[in-house]
């Protein structure tokens, strides 16, 4: 087979979409072969398909071994015939032979047709992947294209790729529909071949800080830092923020004019809490205000990492918060054990001594209300 036409087609390929013509000869002759097994017109054994650009040629060639018996299988040439291609032929050689399939042409058009498409596609999404990878930890808006059992596909950037939502990064509660633009987390770009993903989230702690950086410059500018966050998402966040600057007010750079910036990030967030709190370099005093939004009468370090926080008895309930929650993100905003007590079994412990009092503004609840 010679056909300059086809081979300067490739050497167009190369230049336009970057993919190397050794790729494509390796992957065509592949293919080739393949399609000509699945035909199978009589003939049997390996077959090799051969591509020279430089000649323009397309060669095929079988390879069968030599085999003395009366009923030779797939693969196989009996002694007699292998003898009659090569004189010197013996009982387990390899014979290869040149040959010209029949009536090939349309399939080798076939074939080539899909098997360059398919390179283009799998070229075009690497180079689209690699781009991705610098998007690794940012914020990306994305249209969600198909909801497949528990997973979510998301269309990213102008649909030059898709993002997989897997049901631990869905948010509990929140409902996915195609066609709903979302905003996502660019977890990890997975470069595996067929298997390349771009992995997205709805229910990092990232989410969180990307959409604060994008409603407030000064966390955008470096002026305020986000220190911390723990998150149990649909339900509530903490986020610890500090600035290094003293005429800079934090929490209220974070809020906003009437709470504007902070609600923004709630509503992306479908109504989810989040409480601001002002980090501070003293850990027991960053861990009262960490229970925000109780009081809290005193912190006692009891261990390494470990402390007990005195609320008053009526505040009890609201510290520790629902099934644990509050006391819990405040454990992980810290990276402290806390016990939470109230002031009358503290009394009992005597852990009134060694204490650190918290200041009466500890954090800023969005919203309010609990």
């Amino acid at each position: 087979m010679t056909n300059k036409d086809f081979f300067a087609a490739l050497a167009d390929l190369e230049r336009e979409k970057g993919i190397s013509e050794e790729a494509f000869i390796d992957a065509l002759s592949n293919a080739l072969a393949s399609a000509y097994k699945k035909q199978n017109f009589g003939d049997t054994g390996n077959v090799e398909v051969r591509l020279n650009p430089e000649k323009c040629t397309i060669r095929f060639f079988m390879s069968q071994i030599v085999v003395d018996s009366d009923e030779p299988q797939d693969g196989e040439i009996l002694l007699d015939d292998a003898r009659r291609i090569k004189k010197s032929a013996k009982v387990g050689d390899t014979i290869t032979e040149e040959f010209v399939p029949k009536d090939f042409s349309r399939i080798a058009a076939q074939t080539a047709k899909q098997v360059i498409l398919q390179k283009i596609h799998e070229t075009e999404r690497d180079n689209t992947l690699t781009e991705f990878s610098d998007k690794e930890g940012e914020l990306m808006s994305g249209l969600v294209r198909k909801v497949d059992m528990k997973n979510i596909y998301i269309e990213l950037g102008k649909g030059q790729i898709e993002g997989l939502m897997l049901p631990q990064d869905q948010v509990p509660g929140e409902r996915y529909n195609p066609g709903d633009k979302l905003k996502v987390y660019v977890k990890r770009v997975r470069n595996g071949g067929r298997n390349a993903q771009v992995l997205v989230s709805r229910a990092a702690p990232g989410l969180v800080k990307r959409l604060f950086e994008e409603e407030v410059p000064e966390i955008k500018q470096n002026v305020v830092l986000i220190k911390s966050i723990a998150r149990e998402p649909g339900h509530r966040t903490k986020m610890a923020i500090a600035s290094e600057d003293a005429r800079i007010d934090a929490v209220g750079a974070c809020v906003g004019n009437k709470g504007a910036r902070v609600n923004a990030v709630v509503a992306e967030l479908g109504g989810e809490k989040i409480d601001i709190i002002l980090w501070s370099e003293n850990p027991l005093e960053f861990i009262a205000k960490a229970l925000s939004p109780a009081t809290v009468v005193s912190v006692t370090q009891i261990g390494d990492k470990a402390a007990v926080a005195v609320v008053p008895d009526d505040k009890l309930s609201l510290a520790i918060g629902r099934d644990g929650q509050n006391a819990r993100l405040a454990a992980r905003l810290t990276g402290w054990k806390i016990d939470v007590k109230s002031e009358s079994a503290a009394e009992k412990l005597n852990l009134e001594a060694n204490s650190e009092a918290p200041e009466e503004e500890a954090a800023e609840e969005i919203p309010a209300e609990e």
